[in-house]
């Protein structure tokens, strides 16, 4: 039975993964390793206190103690979700951004040689690859071009899995997202952001002309991937998933406007982000092809679901927006 060590299990992704594998496979268990940053919210996983297949160890991908400590509670896979995330951020100071998401990876990569991992799986992004033109789809086989210091970092992160791969037999797999959407997902991000801000008449920020395109897909969806990827993903190789949904972001905004029937006046645009890609989008043959995977949630539903879903967890909102939950985790676990 598998003991998967879940890296970033507090965060918007991980968490649902931790969710979903807990519920649909009663055989495994979750080993949650979370550094609890901004981004990482132990209410989350609320609903699973108690699980008995489930531990949380709060700890830093890039600290070795950290990692082994958490290794030696029996884990057989490792699944890194853990990683600054945020293009934003990441131009105001790529520090954080080395730090976690090149230095964990390698701190992880050496652990799962240490504790002879049977597989491990890095969850990486599409941004890797770069920006694409009017036409034409991201494969598994298009040259990496990051254009960010975030997506930089992560291109060197699955540089190194890969590497690790071929130097030292690790059975490594790396999967590479559009973008997510759903529950849990952290409000400085633009549907859970512009949702939240909506609700309360706020104006929502466009950057440039809003023409820049991206393919969205449900976190689920994901999730479901990443499990596919693991399960039954051969060593060495990457698989992309997408979500087979193409909007701008200027189209993706009149229609959050539209659901909540707000006014088109609340749409404010702002300069546009320094190397903004202009579009994105996946072709995941590759996966549907080897893995059985193919995206199972319509825009629509998911979308829907979503934004009733932030409707209805205003407090879980209202808590980071106030950062009460960083003042809880100074109480429990010190200066973090």
């Amino acid at each position: 039975m598998p003991t998967v060590l879940v890296t970033g299990g507090c965060g918007f992704i991980g968490s649902n993964f931790v969710r979903h594998l807990l519920a649909t496979d009663p055989g495994a268990s979750v080993v949650n390793l979370d550094a609890l940053t901004y981004a990482g919210n132990l209410a989350n996983l609320a609903d699973l206190t108690g699980h008995p297949r489930y531990t949380f160890v709060k700890g830093d991908i890039t600290n070795r103690d950290d990692v082994r400590g958490a290794m030696r509670r029996g884990v057989t896979d490792v699944i890194n979700f853990a990683a600054e995330s945020h293009v934003d951020r990441s131009i105001q100071d790529s520090g954080p951004f080395v730090r976690t998401n090149v230095i964990g990876t390698q701190v992880l990569l050496d652990a799962a040689r240490e504790f002879k991992v049977a597989k491990y799986v890095q969850v990486s992004t599409d941004e890797v690859y770069g920006s694409l033109g009017a036409t034409g789809l991201f494969t598994e086989e298009t040259p990496l071009h990051p254009n960010s210091p975030y997506s930089a970092s992560k291109a060197a992160a699955d540089l190194l899995v890969m590497a690790y791969q071929h130097t030292f037999g690790l059975h490594a797999v790396v999967t590479r997202c559009s973008n997510n959407y759903g529950p849990y997902q952290f409000p400085e991000k633009l549907i859970p952001l512009f949702v939240t801000r909506l609700l309360n008449d706020e104006k929502v920020p466009v950057y440039g002309d809003g023409q820049q395109v991206r393919d969205w897909i449900h976190v689920l969806d994901h999730c479901r991937g990443i499990e596919a990827a693991w399960r039954k993903g051969a060593s060495g190789e990457v698989y992309n998933f997408g979500g087979k949904c193409e909007l701008t972001n200027l189209a993706l905004t009149k229609t959050l406007l539209a659901a909540l029937g707000k006014s088109e006046s609340l749409i404010e645009y702002v300069k546009d982000r320094p190397g903004h890609d202009r579009r994105y989008a996946i072709d995941c043959a590759k996966a549907e092809r080897e893995l059985g995977w193919a995206p199972q949630e319509t825009f629509a539903a998911g979308l829907r679901d979503t934004i009733a879903w932030y409707q209805a967890n205003t407090a879980w909102v209202g808590a980071i927006k106030n950062k009460e939950y960083l003042a809880y985790y100074e109480k429990q676990y010190g200066t973090h």
